[in-house]
């Protein structure tokens, strides 16, 4: 369903090693908003919602949004590093477009 590049799991492990709240994954979600009408919310999370799905990559647990199934199938998440800054990237192919900032898509 979802796949993380060698680098986002870098990210998301460092992340949750360093997290000031215990964490045991990452929630990755899709929400209505942003400019090209729906945008992605990720974050970390202590455990699964009732109706998460429970995936794991990299030894990461990924609790997905029940709703957010259907914007996300074949996903890959990727964590860049450049000189305009860092931050994770999706290369969806359900999106039919998306921002010029790349975090929201239609």
């Amino acid at each position: 369903m979802i796949n993380l590049t060698e680098s986002a799991e870098n990210a998301v492990k460092s992340a949750i090693s360093t997290a000031a709240q215990p964490a045991s994954g990452l929630r990755i979600m899709v929400e209505g908003g942003g400019c090209a009408g729906f945008k992605y919310t990720m974050g970390l999370a202590d455990a699964p919602k009732p109706n998460d799905t429970v995936i794991e990559r990299g030894g990461i647990k990924l609790f997905i949004d029940y709703n957010s199934h259907e914007h996300l199938a074949g996903t890959t998440i990727d964590f860049v590093v450049a000189l305009e800054g860092s931050g994770f990237t999706f290369d969806n192919p359900n999106a039919k477009s998306s921002c010029s900032c790349g975090k929201s898509f239609s």
